[in-house]
């Protein structure tokens, strides 16, 4: 059993943000794997279906982002999932629009909703950073600006990457799912 966590801030205003860019990535997710409806639930929104056999929980956490693992630890601790098997997609400002990356714990990078998760679960769990750019002034106002039309077509390319590609994470983990990401990206 799997949670895979899309990292944003609720609300229509924060809806086209990089910031949102996790819970994009899990609306792609759901809707290419048929899951259920979302339904309130953790002070989230979760939907549940399988993906190459395994079964998945998707969570957007609706706590505002410097509160995330507080729907995270909540969804984990009720289902029994550990960390090993929770996958949290985000946004990354050290990279690039069309990069993405992927790793196990390591470090926030300054990300307040890594941060939280990281104090509710530990780091050991998985990451799928997406590329939104380098800001040239204020990070945080640069976070919760929206994308250029160029911007928008590859970070849906890459979400569509993500979506394509999330069953070689589940089921040969981390390094499988690189190096098949890698190759697509090359």
């Amino acid at each position: 059993m799997f949670l895979i966590v899309g990292l944003g801030n609720p609300g229509a205003q924060y809806a086209h943000t990089r910031h949102n860019v996790g819970f994009k990535a899990v609306d792609v997710i759901a809707e290419k794997y048929g899951f259920s409806a979302w339904r309130e639930k953790f002070d989230g929104l979760i939907a549940e279906g399988k993906i190459g056999g395994e079964k998945v929980y998707l969570l957007k956490p609706q706590t505002f982002m410097n509160l995330s693992g507080n729907s995270v630890v909540k969804t984990a601790m009720f289902y029994k999932i550990l960390p090993d098997n929770i996958v949290v997609i985000h946004d990354d400002i050290d990279l690039p629009i069309d990069k993405i990356k992927a790793k196990t714990g390591g470090s926030s990078g300054g990300h307040n909703g890594i941060k939280s998760i990281d104090s509710h679960i530990t780091n050991a769990y998985h990451r799928i950073r997406i590329g939104v750019g380098r800001p040239k002034s204020d990070a945080v106002s640069y976070v919760l600006s929206g994308f250029s039309k160029e911007e928008l077509e590859n970070l849906y390319q890459n979400i569509e990457i993500i979506a394509n590609n999330i069953d070689v994470l589940l089921q040969n983990g981390i390094a499988a799912f690189c190096n098949k990401i890698g190759m697509l990206k090359a």
